[in-house]
C-alpha cells in the first residue's frame, strides 16, 4: 500500500512525499549511511547513482569560488534554484529571483512537488513554447538548452556582420546552446534550437512508436539511464548501452555521410558528418577568417587557434586566452551547430534527421566559400520520400496545423491505417512523417496490414492477387483523378471540345500514380479518349518483378539494381535504370518519335512525346483558346497565362492569380495528360507503351493528324498477353 501512495504521490499528493525527501540530507548522495524510509528506498537507490546526485560534479560545483550560483544558471544547477524557478519558494512562476546556494544536487523535491507534476508549458530559448509537454515539462525546462538559432543571429547582428557574413570580427564570440539539450533536439524545428538555414525545411519533432514519444518513456526517470530492455523490444540486438549506438532503422537506407557504408548505425553517420563540417570549418577559418582553428569539446571556449597550424590541439592551446577570435557570421553558424550536436550525444536517437540537416546544411554553406569544399557527392540530407519529415507533402499544412481528411491517408503516418479500419478519414495534425506503424500492424512480427484489393479514383478496383503486401503501396500510388472525373467536369461544362467554358478548370491527377500507370486502361488514371483503345497492366517478363516492391525497395524506395541486372546487363546504378530499352523477341524495333533512333532508351522517346504534346498544347491554346499558357511544373496550378507569349512562366507570372482559365474540352484533356507523366517519372518502366498510346491521342486531340505526323502509336496488346 505504500507503494501505491508513492506513485500516487507523482500526482495529486506529490507533495508530501517531497517533504519526506527534502528533510533527508542533501548530502545523501555522499552519505552511505543515511537512512530513508523503507518505501521511498528503492526510489533513492536509483536516484543516489545518477548524474542529478553527483555531488562531486563540476555541474554543482562551478561556483563553489563565489559562494553561490548566479539566477541564470540556479535553475538547473540547484534544487533550490529549480523550485524557485516553479514559484514553489512563494515568488513568480517562470523566473529565478536570487541566487542559489552552493552545495546542493537535484534532490527529489525539484521533481517532486506540486507545480511540477503538474507542468505542461515548456518555453525553449526560441521563444517557442511547447504546450503539450505533460509528463516530459519538468525534464525539458533544463535539458533544451540556453540558445537558439536566434541567438545567433542577434550575436551577428550585434557585431555589425549582418551585411557580411565572411568578415571576421572579435566583437563576435562563440555561442554555446549549452549541455544535454535533448528536449531541443527531440523536438527539432519547433523548438528552432540549432541553427536553421533560410529558405530550407527542418524536421520537427521526431516520433518515435507509440508509448515511447517522451522523456521518461526511454529514460529511467531516477537514474537517468536508458532503458535497455525496452529499446530491445525492437532492436534484438540491443544489450548494452554501446550497442545504442549501431541502431539503424530500415527507414535509414540512404548513405547519410556519402562513405559507402549504409550498414553503420545512425550515430556513425552524424559522427562522419561532424568530422566533415570541422574540415569545412578548419578549411574556412585558415582560407577566408585567416586564422587557423581548432576544438576542444573539454575547454571552454571549446574553439581555439591553432597556433602551429597542425589542425589538432597541442598543449597549451586549449586555454581561454588562446580561444578563437575571428568569427564569421558563417563560422559561428556552423560552429554553433557543430557544438549543438555534439553536446546532445543521444541525439542519434532523439532526433537525427535534425541533426543531420544541421550538419550537411553548415558543410554545405560553407562549400560555397573556400577552394576544396568538401566532397557531399554522394551524401544525402534527407531520408526516403515516406521518411523525409522536413519535405512539402508532410510539411505543406503546417501553417494551417491540420491536414484535411482527403488528404491525410497519405499525407499522415496514421492516415492509411484508419482509411484501412474505417473506408474514411479525417482531419488531423501534421505528422513528422510515416511512421513504421503506418504500414505494419504489429512491431514484433511486423506484418503489414492485409490489403486484397483497392478501389482507384475511376471505381475501378484492382490487385495484384489476394494477400499481395503491393496492394498496400496503391491506396495513395493512384493519384486522385481519372478519365471519369474529367468526363464528369466536361460533361458538366455542357461545351462543344474546342469551346472556352469558365465552368472548367484544371483537373491535377496529383503525384506519383505509378499504381495507375502500371495498370493502364483498368485503372484509367490518365485520361482515355473515346473510340481508342489501350494497354492494361503492363507485365514485366516471366519470373521478372511484377509488383511494387518487386523493383522497389519498400523503404529506401529506391530501385532494386541488382534484380534489374539479372535481365539488363548494362545496370549497375540507379542511372543506368534510365537508359534501359526492351524490345520483344524478333520483334522490329519501333521508332517511336520519328527521329530514326530505334535504340535510345524508351524514356526518351516518351520525353519527345511529352515535347510534342507541351508545343502542341501551347499553339492550340494561342490559336483556338484565344489565351497563352505556359506550365511550370512546381508551381501549382501548373499552367498559367503566358502573359509575354514566350513560352516559360516567368517570375512574375508564377502567380495563382494568373492561373489559366481558358479552358476547353480538348486543351483540359491533353494538359490532364501532360501532367500525368510529368508527375510519374517512372512511367517509361511502369507502362511504357500505356503512356505513349495516351500521349498520342493527346496531340491528336489538339494538334490534329499533322501534329502526330512522323509518330508512331504503340500497338495494343490483346488482354491475355498483358
Amino acid at each position: 500500500m505504500r507503494k501505491y501512495h508513492f506513485f500516487f504521490a507523482l500526482g495529486v499528493v506529490s507533495v508530501t512525499v517531497a517533504l519526506l525527501l527534502v528533510a533527508l540530507p542533501v548530502t545523501l548522495a555522499q552519505d552511505s549511511d543515511a537512512t530513508t524510509p523503507p518505501f521511498l528506498a528503492g526510489f533513492y537507490d536509483a536516484w543516489v547513482t545518477s548524474a542529478h546526485a553527483k555531488a562531486d560534479a563540476e555541474a554543482f560545483n562551478h561556483w563553489n569560488t563565489e559562494a553561490e550560483i548566479p539566477e541564470t544558471c540556479a535553475k538547473c544547477h540547484s534544487t533550490p534554484g529549480y523550485l524557485d524557478f516553479l514559484g514553489e519558494d512563494g515568488s513568480e512562476f517562470g523566473k529565478v529571483d536570487k541566487p542559489a546556494a552552493i552545495g546542493t544536487v537535484i534532490t527529489c523535491d525539484a521533481c517532486h512537488n506540486a507545480t511540477a507534476s503538474t507542468m505542461k508549458k515548456v518555453t525553449f530559448p526560441s521563444g517557442v513554447e511547447i504546450t503539450d509537454a505533460s509528463g516530459s515539462a519538468r525534464c525539458m525546462q533544463c535539458h533544451q538548452g540556453r540558445a537558439s538559432g536566434s541567438t545567433v543571429d542577434a550575436a551577428i547582428d550585434k557585431a555589425g556582420l549582418t551585411d557580411d557574413l565572411n568578415k571576421a570580427s572579435p566583437d563576435l564570440g562563440f555561442v554555446n546552446i549549452h549541455y544535454f539539450a535533448a528536449a531541443a533536439t527531440l523536438y527539432g524545428s519547433t523548438a528552432q534550437g540549432g541553427y536553421q538555414f533560410a529558405g530550407l525545411s527542418y524536421d520537427s519533432k521526431n516520433q518515435h512508436v507509440p508509448g515511447l514519444n517522451v522523456c521518461i518513456g526511454c529514460h529511467n526517470q531516477h537514474t537517468l539511464e536508458v532503458r535497455l530492455d525496452v529499446c530491445a523490444g525492437c532492436h534484438e540486438d540491443v544489450k548494452t548501452t554501446d550497442d545504442l549506438r549501431d541502431i539503424r532503422m530500415q527507414s535509414d537506407e540512404l548513405d547519410y555521410d556519402g562513405d559507402g557504408d549504409v550498414d553503420e548505425g545512425i550515430a556513425g553517420e552524424i559522427q562522419t558528418l561532424q568530422e566533415m563540417l570541422m574540415q569545412a570549418m578548419q578549411t574556412y577559418a585558415s582560407e577566408v577568417a585567416k586564422t587557423p582553428l581548432v576544438y576542444d569539446a573539454n575547454a571552454y571556449p571549446y574553439f581555439f587557434v591553432d597556433t602551429n597550424d597542425n589542425g589538432k590541439v597541442d598543449e597549451g592551446e586549449a586555454v581561454a586566452d588562446n580561444g578563437f577570435k575571428a568569427f564569421t557570421g558563417n563560422l559561428l553558424r556552423a560552429a554553433y551547430n557543430y557544438q549543438d550536436t555534439l553536446k546532445d550525444p543521444g541525439g542519434f536517437a532523439h532526433n537525427p534527421n535534425y541533426q543531420i540537416e544541421l550538419l550537411y546544411d553548415s558543410i554545405a554553406m560553407l562549400n560555397g566559400e573556400i577552394s576544396k569544399p568538401v566532397d557531399l557527392t554522394f551524401a544525402h540530407r534527407n531520408p526516403a520520400a515516406h521518411f523525409d519529415s522536413a519535405s512539402e507533402p508532410f510539411r505543406h499544412w503546417d501553417a494551417q496545423g491540420e491536414v484535411p481528411g482527403p488528404c491525410a491517408k497519405c499525407h499522415t503516418a496514421g492516415g492509411l491505417p484508419q482509411f484501412l479500419k474505417n473506408g474514411v478519414t479525417v482531419a488531423v495534425e501534421p505528422s513528422a512523417s510515416f511512421a513504421c506503424t503506418t504500414c505494419h500492424q504489429d512491431l514484433v512480427d511486423f506484418e503489414t496490414y492485409p490489403v486484397d484489393k483497392v478501389t482507384f479514383p475511376s471505381g475501378a478496383v484492382v490487385t495484384f492477387g489476394e494477400g499481395e503486401k503491393s496492394n498496400l503501396c496503391l491506396n495513395c500510388h493512384q493519384g486522385r483523378e481519372s478519365t471519369v472525373s474529367v468526363n464528369k467536369a466536361i460533361t458538366g461544362a455542357s461545351v462543344g471540345d474546342d469551346e472556352v467554358s469558365d465552368k472548367l478548370s484544371f483537373r491535377n491527377v496529383h503525384y506519383f500514380a505509378a499504381g495507375a500507370s502500371l495498370f493502364g486502361t483498368e485503372a484509367k488514371g490518365a485520361y482515355e479518349f473515346d473510340g481508342k483503345d489501350y494497354n492494361g497492366r503492363n507485365m514485366h517478363a516471366e519470373d521478372a518483378p511484377q509488383v511494387c516492391t518487386g523493383c522497389h525497395f519498400q523503404h529506401a524506395l529506391t530501385i532494386r539494381v541488382d534484380d534489374c541486372a539479372d535481365c539488363h546487363d548494362d545496370v549497375e546504378t540507379q542511372d543506368d535504370v534510365l537508359n534501359i530499352r526492351m524490345e520483344a523477341e524478333d520483334a522490329t524495333p519501333i521508332d517511336y518519335d520519328g527521329d530514326g533512333d530505334v535504340t535510345e532508351p524508351i524514356r526518351d522517346e516518351i520525353a519527345s512525346f511529352e515535347d510534342g504534346l507541351l508545343v502542341a498544347i501551347q499553339k492550340y491554346a494561342t490559336d483556338k483558346a484565344g489565351a497563352a499558357i505556359a506550365y511550370s511544373s512546381t508551381a501549382y496550378p501548373y499552367f498559367f497565362n503566358d502573359l509575354n507569349a514566350n513560352g516559360t512562366v516567368d517570375a512574375d507570372e508564377m502567380d495563382a492569380k494568373n492561373a489559366y482559365v481558358s479552358w476547353t474540352p480538348n486543351l483540359l484533356r491533353a494538359a490532364y495528360n501532360y501532367q500525368y507523366v510529368q508527375k510519374d517519372p517512372g512511367t517509361f518502366a511502369h507502362n511504357p507503351d500505356y503512356i505513349m498510346q495516351v500521349l498520342y491521342d493527346s496531340v491528336e486531340a489538339v494538334g490534329g493528324a499533322d501534329a502526330v505526323k512522323g509518330l508512331a502509336r504503340p500497338p495494343v496488346k490483346a488482354a491475355d498477353s498483358q
